[in-house]
């Protein structure tokens, strides 16, 4: 198999793994509520350890999902926000269908999805104190972008070599070849 064909593969499992990823994130913005349930219960089972070694934890789900079952009760219409948190992030899922299917044309939304993991984190910090979000859950939402900008940095770099392996037509600027 050719080196082109190996890293168009390369490239496409990375996305796909990534494109999957943004999709579940997506899903899980839908049900909320229930989540928020399924999580507490979950968490002060018999077999969680977290009630007795991180109460903050457990002091902050508790907080979370007593605020979401108010809000869904009494003004369920603000919940309609993370509606379209989630349409967001299948709207960007779909984006990265044009990185899969052409990547050298196409690299700009991966590095577009690069800019955004970096924006992640300035808006940890500034809006989580504002919203009185623990630190630590900040934290643990920056973590999004840390960890999400490594797949598409892999990308990236593979991108750029696939690049560098398209052959030029009639000297002009090179153009892929079909996978």
């Amino acid at each position: 198999m050719s080196e082109r064909r190996v890293l168009l593969r390369r490239i496409r499992v990375w996305l796909a793994v990534f494109i999957v990823c943004l999709v579940l994130s997506g899903l899980t913005a839908f049900p909320l509520v229930h989540e928020l349930h399924w999580v507490e219960d979950l968490l002060k089972s018999s077999a969680s350890p977290v009630p007795d070694h991180l109460p903050g934890l457990m002091e902050w789900i508790e907080r979370v999902r007593a605020g979401l079952d108010a809000t869904d009760t009494k003004y369920p219409f603000v919940l309609y926000g993370t509606d379209w948190l989630a349409f967001a992030h299948l709207v960007i899922a779909v984006a990265f269908y044009g990185p899969y299917r052409d990547p050298v044309r196409n690299i700009w939304v991966v590095e577009f999805g690069m800019i955004a993991c970096a924006g992640i984190i300035p808006l940890a910090l500034i809006c989580g104190p504002i919203r009185g979000i623990p630190f630590w859950w900040s934290v643990i939402d920056m973590s999004f972008g840390a960890f999400g900008v490594i797949p598409l940095y892999v990308v990236r770099r593979k991108i750029k070599r696939l690049e560098a392996l398209t052959e030029p037509v009639d000297g002009s600027e090179p153009v892929a070849a079909a996978a």
